[in-house]
């Protein structure tokens, strides 16, 4: 039992020498992010306020027309189409081409000048106050994400916040925003605590095997520690805590804060690592159902189903309010415009989950309206839940659904806490193998989330246990004071831990040199040929 005994504290300490700085920096990071959120990007919410109002009096084209230029000139298919406004003119965006509404013509690519005029209005500046950096042919920074998009202008701004963006060459988007600001907390939040570094991250299976051994470390590491809170700890009679506790000095501190602090380290480590999912321990969710983004459309919208859009009829319809967007979308087999409006401004809560085991798509948006193609009637009222059960029966015949309900609020599983995912949603329990859950917007009849078992069990054991994202403590302060408390009780423990390791390397290092200088000199025997050349020469 000693000889284990032993055998434990010495890997812990050595182990902590080698990644203990590493733990810190989770740690520092970890309290960054709390605040900082993730990495900066454009929200969907921005880049559609930026949006100028489109003018419908300079649309020529119908959405079909625009769809038959794509398909004659680029050879794709129409995809999802939408008429959003490029430099205050109407263009169709249809998968991944741009055809202006007004003349018919493809875009190509934009120019660096198109581009600069691009970010100037998107930013509210002038177009002098706009500079060119550099073209991107490869990922930087802050592009981790936007490789897809490439090639991308880079632009920086002469304003106060230091404003860099990026447009994408092909459609003429804002790719990326990022400011002085959101740069530098992203230094101290994100990029070190995920590990974002452009050259490591940009290699993905280097990455992922980076974050997955050393979370399995830091593991090792606490859970070391918590074994040591128990074994360590004398048995004294009567019992006083101060007398059974054998250390004094930093060590003493580190031994009180690791038990305390200690299995909390432990949770963040495990739930970090399974964040990865490493060894792809969810892959049985494989055997669940999928439900295609069709079932609940009907099918692609039929574009020859949509008329020209006359300005004065939509302002009627609309009471004058701006368009920034329209979809053209098919919805339980009939065709209606997706119109958007200037949204109302909501900050995001840098809290939201920067991870999550499953995507929940879709997002709340009351500045939203759904008007029929064939009436120009606007839809007020909800799809029924009994359309929507209906429609995925028949779509997964095989499994049973074995229960749905109508959520007026978030559950576990599908939630926000910045409240941007919508509601009410549809909840529909599936008998499949993977024991699925699917959350369906009744009001766009839309399939927003589908979650199979193992990744339910994921959601706790990474959102849960890294974020303690439980929604008893969502509001401030509670869940701040107990996040800041347990992380800056992790952190003290490690930052002595780190200490006392550099002192104990110091005094190794130390003893070697002694150990070297105090070795005695062995004299050396010359060699013959050394005696030889140290005779006088004959002729000397």
């Amino acid at each position: 039992m000693k000889l284990l005994n032993r055998c434990i504290v010495v890997s812990h300490r050595y182990l902590g020498i080698v990644i203990s700085l590493l733990v810190i920096m989770w740690f520092v990071s970890g309290i960054f992010m709390m605040y900082a959120g993730g990495m900066p990007r454009v929200s969907a919410q921005l880049r559609q306020e930026r949006l100028a109002d489109l003018d419908l009096s300079r649309v020529r084209l119908t959405p079909a027309d625009a769809a038959a230029r794509v398909v004659t000139e680029g050879g794709r298919g129409p995809g999802r189409v939408q008429l959003v406004s490029l430099t205050d003119r109407p263009v169709y965006r249809i998968g991944g081409a741009t055809v202006f509404a007004d003349t018919g013509d493809v875009l190509d690519d934009v120019s660096e000048r198109q581009a600069r005029t691009i970010v100037a209005r998107f930013l509210r500046v002038p177009e002098n106050q706009v500079h060119h950096v550099r073209t991107l042919n490869e990922i930087d920074q802050w592009t981790l994400q936007q490789g897809r998009l490439l090639p991308l202008y880079k632009f920086a701004v002469d304003d106060d916040a230091g404003t860099e963006a990026y447009v994408q060459a092909s459609t003429g988007e804002i790719a990326m925003l990022t400011t002085r600001k959101a740069r530098g907390l992203a230094w101290v939040s994100t990029i070190p605590h995920w590990f974002y570094f452009t050259a490591l991250r940009d290699n993905q299976p280097l990455w992922l095997g980076f974050v997955v051994w050393t979370s399995a470390a830091a593991c090792m590491l606490a859970l070391l520690g918590v074994i040591l809170s128990i074994t360590q700890l004398r048995k004294v009679r009567p019992f006083s805590l101060a007398k059974a506790i054998p250390y004094s000095g930093s060590m003493r501190w580190h031994y009180i804060t690791g038990a305390v602090f200690g299995v909390f380290t432990l949770t963040w480590a495990f739930s970090g690592l399974v964040s990865m999912e490493p060894w792809a321990w969810t892959n049985a969710e494989s055997n669940g159902i999928q439900v295609r983004r069709d079932v609940l459309t009907g099918g692609s919208p039929d574009l020859s189903q949509f008329a020209a859009m006359d300005a004065a009829t939509w302002q009627r319809l609309l009471g004058g309010r701006g368009i920034k967007e329209v979809d053209f979308a098919r919805i339980q087999d009939e065709h209606y415009y997706v119109v958007r409006q200037t949204p109302q401004s909501a900050p995001i809560d840098p809290r939201e989950r920067l991870h999550a085991p499953y995507d929940i798509v879709g997002r709340a948006e009351p500045d939203r309206v759904l008007v029929n193609a064939a009436t120009l009637a606007v839809k007020s009222e909800p799809f029924s839940s009994d359309s929507l059960v209906a429609r995925l029966k028949e779509a997964v015949p095989d499994a049973p659904i074995l229960a749905s309900e109508l959520l007026s609020d978030y559950d576990s599983y599908y939630y926000s806490r910045s409240r941007t995912t919508p509601l009410p949603v549809l909840r529909v329990k599936f008998g499949d193998p993977a024991d699925t859950w699917v959350y369906v917007d009744p009001e766009m009849s839309q399939v927003l989330a589908q979650i199979p078992y193992w990744s339910r069990v994921e959601r706790w054991a990474y959102n849960g246990l890294h974020s303690m994202d439980f929604a008893f403590w969502y509001k401030q302060p509670l869940w701040d004071i107990t996040m800041l408390t347990l992380l800056a009780g992790g952190l003290a423990s490690s930052c002595l831990g780190l200490v006392m390791g550099v002192r104990r390397m110091r005094r190794a290092g130390a003893r070697v040199v002694r150990s070297l200088a105090d070795a005695p000199v062995t004299p050396q025997p010359q060699s013959a040929l050394s005696a030889t050349n140290l005779k006088p020469s004959s002729g000397g």
